[in-house]
């Protein structure tokens, strides 16, 4: 059984445009929404925006609330403690909801969709979507690619 591919992307810098361009170019087939608030100040990247966005390019979405991050875990984010960010969601992801979530990732990777994991961070390495791929792996064999759109 080989490596499935999963990819990460964050739209801090990113537009809508730019955002679905680098998803094309990898030729991502959904865009897994692992935000647990759906909502952005962004122009294009709350919940009914993102989705339209994305599905008009002929890319599907899919919301997973529970592989959000609690809100204590978005405050110590964005106050850069990044190590009580992993502490959090270290527990939040064995939580039922998590797990639940977690499954539904794991069997759409595992059908061999080509899935991307988006949250609000640039940075991979300070955002839990790299933590949800730390533990789909347990799960899957994936090989994880970070997506950067490029900002014009």
């Amino acid at each position: 059984m080989g490596m499935h591919p999963l990819y990460t992307i964050g739209y801090e810098l990113a537009t809508i445009q730019t955002l679905v361009a680098a998803l094309k170019q990898a030729r991502v087939d959904l865009l897994v929404d692992v935000r647990a608030v759906a909502s952005s100040r962004r122009p294009g990247f709350a919940k009914t925006a993102l989705s339209a966005g994305v599905e008009e390019a002929g890319i599907g979405y899919l919301h997973l609330r529970g592989l959000g991050t609690p809100k204590e875990g978005r405050i110590a984010a964005r106050a850069g403690r990044h190590a009580d960010l992993k502490r959090i969601y270290a527990a939040h992801i064995r939580t039922h909801e998590a797990r639940g979530d977690l499954m539904t990732l794991a069997d759409i990777v595992d059908s061999g969709q080509r899935a991307c994991l988006l949250c609000l961070e640039a940075s991979p390495e300070h955002c839990h979507r790299t933590l949800v791929a730390e533990a789909l792996a347990a799960i899957v064999p994936i090989r994880v690619n970070h997506l950067f759109p490029i900002v014009k």
